[in-house]
């Protein structure tokens, strides 16, 4: 059903248009791994050859890895990645560098239980029951609320709640276009706001750690680390979202003037749960309740506390805790998807459930193999010591600079966000961006947390504005069901007043983060002390 009331056509020549160009000439995120692996081999031997070095003070006795101690100074100095060592270390330990992979096995555990989850269809059913009902005057703020809840459930937020925003908008006699728009901010524009951590907290933190042990081979990421700095996201995006969608979207739009015809009403009546999916979805929500007090009672029964570390004090005693919730996001999906497909006859024994395993790691193939470059580039970047030279060298000029915390933070968003134009992946970026930004500012005083807070929040609000996001091809698509008419252009104009106030209130809400040193999540603070 298309809308009389077509969007103008969008003009052809445009930044937006060169954008697209650039980025269609990029190679894959892949590709680019390898790029820049034949560039650390050409620039670890330069450096050697140049004698590159950087120093710190430093009082402990034993250095850390890849470093040496002289005269109280701890000293990287740069090798090339063409020596003999490194050469062989490069053949002989190929598959232990991938297997040590911090961000590949953490990925794999949690898709374990994802792919049940998602296969069972409990995810879809989630979304579809968590709409329906929905009061036409609070549409946009649970629309807004919701999206930024499903990133948990990965492609269904595309692939289900989008189309669905904007058939319940149509049904309501609002337009569709702007239940679509305001759908799409949430889950992409928004993807760094949730109020719960889920499996991007944990993949994008194993890299923060991976980048944070060049100076400190201790450090240990803790997946709610970023809570606090989420929910406040999905608290300040989703009143932002309702007021763009409402006060500037819709009276763009114009009015609705289709109506709910049978065919509508027909596929609205079929978003619906059925009888087997609501109480699937009981089932599902039993499930969590027993998972979650299962945790909760491996943390604080008395005098049986596997999850807490009573030798020592503070945050440090729930570190057992913060680690062991990667295995508590596989455990809890697990049991939500099996409870739901148990109870709808989708999982009738443990083969479907296997099943539904070896199909979601048979969709991870393509992380594998990125997951192969992105580890061997981490590695060799270690290998070469050009990680905290340049960490350490760039964190000496910055303090000539003076520039104030969140100025640097803001650069960091700002660069982020400028690549998510032409990468999409955020996790390929912060492969590549976090062995020199995260120890760099730990150095100037700023905990790795907060870092990986203001990359996150940059990496989102671009997602809705780059033709080559993943899904933006699949949401034009979406948009030509109600105005044929629809292209390119057409849709980023749509979505251009959400991506500049997320941008001004991301900058904003990171920028205060810092000047007040709020906590960013639990045991995790803006400010770090380096420990040298």
């Amino acid at each position: 059903m298309a809308a009389p009331d077509a969007l103008p056509p969008a003009p052809r020549r445009s930044l937006l248009d060169l954008v697209e160009r650039i980025g269609n000439r990029l190679p894959e995120p892949v590709m680019i791994f390898v790029w820049l692996i034949g560039g650390l081999f050409i620039l670890s031997t330069l450096g050697a050859t140049l004698g590159w070095t950087a120093s710190l003070p430093f009082r402990g006795e034993t250095p850390p890895t890849w470093g040496e101690l002289e005269g109280g100074r701890l000293i990287f100095r740069a090798e090339s990645l063409l020596s003999e060592d490194n050469l062989e270390r490069l053949f002989t330990e190929t598959a232990k560098t991938l297997t040590g992979f911090a961000p590949l096995g953490v990925a794999l555990t949690v898709m374990y239980g994802a792919a049940v989850a998602e296969r069972s269809g409990f995810f879809s059913a989630l979304i579809r029951a968590s709409l329906r009902g929905a009061d036409r005057r609070w549409l946009t703020p649970i629309v807004a609320l919701i999206g930024m809840v499903s990133h948990h459930a990965s492609d269904a937020a595309y692939l289900v709640f989008i189309p669905l925003a904007a058939l319940l908008y149509a049904a309501v006699g609002r337009h569709p276009l702007a239940g679509l728009a305001a759908a799409f901010a949430a889950v992409s524009g928004g993807f760094a706001g949730n109020i719960t951590p889920g499996q991007i907290d944990i993949v994008l933190f194993s890299f923060t750690q991976e980048a944070a042990r060049i100076i400190d081979p201790a450090w240990t990421f803790n997946p709610l680390g970023n809570w606090w700095f989420i929910l406040a996201i999905v608290g300040v995006f989703t009143p932002l979202i309702w007021f763009v969608t409402d006060r500037i979207i819709e009276p763009r739009l114009g009015p609705w003037r289709g109506e709910p015809d049978a065919d509508l009403t027909a596929e609205l009546a079929r978003s619906a749960p059925n009888e087997a999916e609501r109480r699937g979805l009981r089932r599902a929500g039993l499930a969590a309740l027993v998972v979650v007090s299962g945790f909760t009672i491996l943390a604080l029964w008395p005098g049986f506390t596997p999850l807490i570390d009573e030798t020592k004090s503070g945050p440090a005693a729930l570190q057992p805790f913060y680690t062991a919730l990667i295995a508590g996001f596989l455990v809890l999906f697990l049991a939500t998807g099996v409870a739901f497909g148990t109870a709808t006859g989708v999982v009738r024994s443990h083969r479907e459930v296997f099943s539904m395993m070896t199909e979601g790691i048979r969709d991870m193939a393509p992380y594998l193999v990125f997951a192969f470059f992105a580890a061997h580039f981490v590695a060799m970047f270690n290998w070469s010591r050009l990680g905290p030279i340049a960490a350490i060298n760039g964190a000496h000029v910055l303090e000539t600079l003076d520039l104030p915390a969140p100025a640097l933070l803001l650069g960091v968003l700002g660069f982020s966000s400028g690549l998510d134009l032409f990468i999409g992946s955020a996790t390929a970026k912060w492969s590549a961006l976090a062995p020199v930004v995260v120890p760099m500012f730990m150095l100037l005083g700023i905990s790795p947390e907060m870092t990986t807070a203001a990359y996150r929040m940059g990496d989102s609000f671009t997602n809705i504005m780059t033709p080559l996001m993943a899904y933006f091809p699949l949401i034009l698509g979406f948009c030509r069901r109600w105005d044929a008419s629809m292209g390119v252009g057409s849709l980023l104009a749509l979505m251009l007043p959400y991506a500049l106030t997320f941008m001004a209130a991301g900058a904003l809400m990171t920028g205060l983060w810092v000047v007040f040193d709020w906590p960013l999540g639990p045991g995790a603070q803006v400010s770090y002390t380096p420990p040298v």
